[in-house]
């Protein structure tokens, strides 16, 4: 688009931009069935069109680069670009997966090092890299815990237990490793329901997967009981690293008794989550799961004196759940995040953990103050918070989506909506360790003002966005059903 304009109908017959044209044409050994028997029908542009035609599509995004953008539970933050950049060394950038040990020493030690400073920040007593995303990490986790059951003869235990507020893929996960599924409630302030936990355990259960602080963005106040009942029935604790930001440099996973955990190095430790990757799950474990942790891992030998560093393979971890990848997970990530870790350091880390729990409850006070409902007024925030806007609705019939659509116009991206699915008209909403208290306030004012657009005006907010373009026509709200299932990506002349 220059403007709304489709770039086709800024082309004329016979405009060219030399400067693309490829210099030789190269013989094609297709077979002639497969060839075209007439040009593309591509837009026939200058250079200068085609410059402002991609730079203006790229100012239509809503970005991290460009916007506040508190999608809870997915840590939608700056990530500092000295990441990206030592990452894409042309040491790092270049080493081809199949080079021998004695050519990636510096990677390797790199590697090495991730998986030590991250089993130190979990409490795990080892971490393999390979998992290439958190959902693949959760099966790592959960594959774990099944093949320890299986190790010990335990095939009874066939349940894992799921909180009814957790992410859908744990449910996913668990079923996905043959395991049945049961859902634990969660208590009207955020808890998960110890009641119905005791009532679930027994010497079916498998293991329970958790997150802490929850989806509902709030910590588990009773962590330590939930984790003894279920070890004490012979059950082992799964924990959900979604929300890991919340406590690093706080606590620690594994000092509560989690056995496995599986980290978002992609959200907690840079590389900003968002439109399903790129990612990195590493899995951690502690001493009991240890030996089953997915291969291949960097380990460290002394020749001489000298660190000599190697992959671990299924032979010499003959208890691994195995391979999970072609090679050795999403290496460009774990650059990324391992630079980001040494740049932060231990106290660096408790900082990120202290300014995502302040941002959040500062943002929950301003809301709550001007008229909003928390899901859970007697709570503080973790890193992320609910509002309800179930009042909102019936009032004035303005829905969570009215409001996420609306604050497109004010240019914010949407929290997240309608999730958890157990909060009616949920908005869940996340600021991050890096936004400003101005750009806060900035938010605040934006959801201010559209709560009085519901009261005065609620037309306005139900038919938002307002000055968002959409393709074929003017601004207006799509069918996002049918933009899912029935997209238009193919421009045809009248």
């Amino acid at each position: 688009m220059s403007g709304d304009r489709v770039i086709f109908e800024e082309g004329q017959i016979g405009r060219r931009s030399n400067h693309q044209a490829p210099k030789v044409m190269v013989d094609c050994d297709l077979p002639q069935a497969f060839l075209r028997s007439r040009p593309p029908p591509l837009p026939e542009v200058s250079e200068l069109q085609v410059v402002r035609h991609y730079t203006l599509l790229s100012q239509k995004n809503f970005s991290v680069d460009t916007q506040f953008y508190p999608l809870g539970s997915c840590t939608m933050k700056y990530n500092p670009r000295v990441c990206n950049t030592m990452a894409m060394l042309p040491g790092f950038l270049g080493r081809h997966p199949l080079e021998p040990d004695q050519t990636g020493q510096g990677v390797m030690a790199s590697l090495f090092e991730l998986q030590e400073m991250l089993a130190s920040v979990s409490g795990m007593a080892g971490v393999s890299l390979s998992p290439m995303a958190g959902a693949q990490g959760e099966f790592a986790g959960v594959s774990m815990i099944r093949a320890y059951h299986q190790k010990n003869g335990d095939t009874e235990r066939i349940e894992m237990l799921v909180p009814d507020a957790a992410h859908g893929t744990n449910p996913a996960t668990a079923a996905l490793c043959g395991f049945r599924v049961r859902e634990i409630p969660t208590d009207e302030n955020g808890d998960l329901d110890i009641v119905s936990l005791k009532g679930a355990v027994g010497p079916q259960t498998a293991g329970l997967m958790l997150t802490n602080p929850s989806t509902l963005g709030v910590f588990e106040r009773r962590v330590e009981e939930i984790i003894a009942i279920v070890h004490d029935a012979g059950g082992l604790l799964y924990y959900d690293g979604a929300n890991l930001n919340a406590i690093t440099g706080r606590t620690r996973p594994g000092d509560m008794g989690f056995d496995a955990i599986h980290i978002n190095v992609h959200k907690t430790f840079s590389t900003p989550h968002g439109g399903g990757g790129p990612g990195a799950g590493p899995v951690g474990a502690s001493q009991r799961l240890k030996p089953f942790l997915p291969v291949p891992m960097v380990t460290c030998d002394r020749v001489g004196g000298e660190p000599v560093y190697r992959w671990l393979n299924q032979d010499d971890c003959p208890d691994s759940i195995g391979q999970l990848s072609a090679f050795m997970g999403n290496i460009g990530v774990l650059l990324r995040a391992y630079v980001y870790l040494r740049m932060l350091g231990g106290a660096g880390m408790r900082r990120v953990a202290d300014y995502a729990a302040l941002n959040a409850n500062y943002l929950l006070a301003k809301l709550t103050a001007a008229g909003f409902t928390p899901a859970f007024p007697n709570r503080l925030a973790s890193h992320e918070f609910i509002l309800t806007l179930k009042p909102e609705a019936d009032n004035f019939g303005v829905t969570a989506l009215d409001f996420a659509k609306r604050l497109l116009d004010y240019g914010f991206y949407a929290p997240t909506i309608y999730f958890p699915m157990l909060v009616p008209e949920c908005l869940l909403i996340e600021p991050t360790e890096t936004e400003s208290k101005e750009e806060l306030d900035r938010f605040v004012a934006a959801m201010v003002a559209i709560r009085q657009e519901a009261i005065e005006d609620p037309k306005l907010v139900k038919e938002a966005p307002h000055n968002i373009p959409v393709p074929g026509g003017g601004p207006g709200r799509l069918d996002e059903t049918q933009a899912a299932r029935k997209p238009n990506l193919i421009w045809q002349k009248d």
